[in-house]
């Protein structure tokens, strides 16, 4: 099918999110879909499965215009979604999660058409060479074959034209260069895609077509055979942007960290750090690859203090702190950078300026006793603020009304604005665009520059790479390898991530 959106507008209170934007996309085409946070992206694909109505303009789907009232409609008019995190239940096996939704029924009391259903899936898998078994249980899958299920999913529903958000967000470079190949072989089928996501290097590899959004607006359109990483950045945030993290050699110096024999469980009482042993040095960065749900959640919260440990120990210059609380963690000097800021980072019904604060409240000047000084507050806040650039209309503005870039530039700027002896840096720039990622960095090698250890924990290969002077890769909750970061590369990275060993 071919996909057209024609001067989409659509406004919410005191943000105009699309405007006018115009995109289109042919039979068996992959369209590549780039922008910053808050571009547009997410409005102009929720109103294309039917979640929003736009206030002005038409989606037009072989060339006849079509309305949207639910996501029902978008469905019928095939229309697939594949979300960047999963809507797949746990405990149902491929068939189940599969047919959610669009059972066939069969019998006098429409029960679940089992058997007619589990061919069909057999079918598509084998047709689009997704290499899924139909009655694995989903919990027991791997990331990469739950995503395989979503395609699927969406397959099933008589799906012609396929939008992917972010589908690489949770896969090993393995696995990332076997859903290209998926997606090739869909558009070769006659299947029409739109890739979101704000890797460049990814796009240029996988797309026919590449639409850059900014600011609500459609910035360009160019031919991926034409186009460089440079020229997509600029017109991603509106000036050039340095895509390589500029460095120096690391002078690592005396052991700040030291992790021995560390153990930790997760929520569920499962080991998922298991005997880790790690240093990290004053003056070093090093950076911890892995995919994601290999443990390296619950290590971060047990060294700043979130998550009992099990057994082992943790150490900060020297001093054992493995029972100690978050708050006499962060008093030795040590940043947290949070891999959820809104869940952990922030709190977005309070404003910028209280957010500045929230690790040093208890501190003079911003506080004396019970009473907080309102004029040290907003000073500091606009200090950091100006500092870190971070665009707000005002400090008083409520922290959750930030784009996303924003927020993560909040949460940097408040864990950096004090005597720094420790970074530890969870996921730093998931979300954000190429300029943000470029700052974060920047910001993140003047700590280590000024002589802080700097832990940065990461699922995107190409930021271990450009940051890390050391890499280590974590999988099933182990430490299985640590390479200077001089010898490095994408593949021995990647095979260990992928647990070549």
């Amino acid at each position: 099918m071919r996909l057209e959106l024609r001067d989409i507008t659509k406004r919410f209170p005191g943000v105009l999110a699309n405007d006018r934007i115009s995109i289109s996309a042919d039979r068996g085409q992959v369209l590549g879909l780039l922008g910053e946070n808050g571009a547009g992206k997410s409005t102009l694909m929720n109103i294309l499965s039917g979640l929003y109505k736009p206030d002005s303009g038409e989606i037009l789907i072989d060339e006849t215009p079509r309305t949207f009232t639910d996501p029902r409609q978008a469905i019928e008019a095939g229309i697939g979604m594949v979300h960047q995190h999963f809507q797949l239940v746990p405990v149902f096996d491929v068939v189940e999660a599969v047919a959610l939704g669009a059972e066939s029924v069969s019998g006098p009391l429409g029960s679940f058409d089992r058997k007619t259903a589990r061919a069909r899936v057999l079918e598509l898998s084998q047709q689009y060479r997704l290499n899924v078994n139909p009655d694995a249980k989903i919990e027991d899958l791997p990331v990469g074959v739950r995503q395989r299920v979503e395609i699927l999913k969406a397959l099933y529903r008589k799906s012609d034209i396929l939008v992917l958000d972010e589908p690489s967000a949770v896969l090993t470079p393995f696995e990332t260069e076997e859903l290209f190949g998926i997606i090739r072989g869909l558009a070769k089928d006659g299947t029409t895609i739109i890739f979101i996501t704000h890797k460049l290097n990814e796009v240029l590899e996988v797309a026919d077509k590449i639409t850059v959004l900014r600011r609500g607006r459609v910035a360009g359109t160019v031919d991926p055979k034409e186009a460089t990483r440079e020229r997509l950045a600029n017109l991603m945030v509106g000036r050039d942007v340095e895509l390589t993290v500029a460095k120096g050699p690391a002078q690592p110096r005396d052991v700040v960290l030291e992790l021995s024999d560390l153990h930790v469980r997760d929520d569920r009482g499962h080991m998922a750090v298991n005997g880790v042993a790690l240093q990290i040095r004053a003056g070093e960065i090093l950076a911890l690859a892995g995919v994601q749900g290999n443990g390296q959640t619950e290590l971060v919260e047990a060294i700043v203090g979130l998550r009992a440990v099990d057994s082992g120990d943790i150490t900060i210059d020297g001093k054992s702190v493995t029972k100690s609380t978050p708050r006499q963690i962060a008093d030795l000097g040590v940043a947290h950078v949070p891999e959820d800021r809104n869940r952990d980072g922030l709190i977005g019904a309070m404003t910028v300026a209280e957010n500045f604060i929230l690790d040093t409240y208890h501190r003079e000047p911003y506080s004396n006793g019970i009473r907080l000084n309102r004029q040290a507050i907003d000073e500091r806040a606009a200090v950091a603020v100006k500092d870190y650039d971070v665009r707000t209309p005002s400090i008083h503005t409520y922290a959750g009304s930030l784009s996303g870039g924003n927020q993560q530039k909040v949460v940097v700027a408040r864990e950096f604005s004090r005597p720094v002896r420790l970074v530890i840096a969870a996921q730093p720039t998931r979300g954000l665009d190429v300029g943000s990622i470029e700052y974060i960095h920047k910001r993140m090698v003047e700590q280590r520059d000024q002589g802080a250890a700097v832990l940065i924990v990461s699922t995107e290969l190409d930021e271990v790479l450009a940051v890390g002077d050391r890499v280590a890769v974590m999988q099933g909750g182990e430490i299985v390898g640590v390479v200077d970061g001089d010898d490095a590369t994408y593949e021995k990275v990647g095979m260990l991530m992928g647990g070549v060993h």
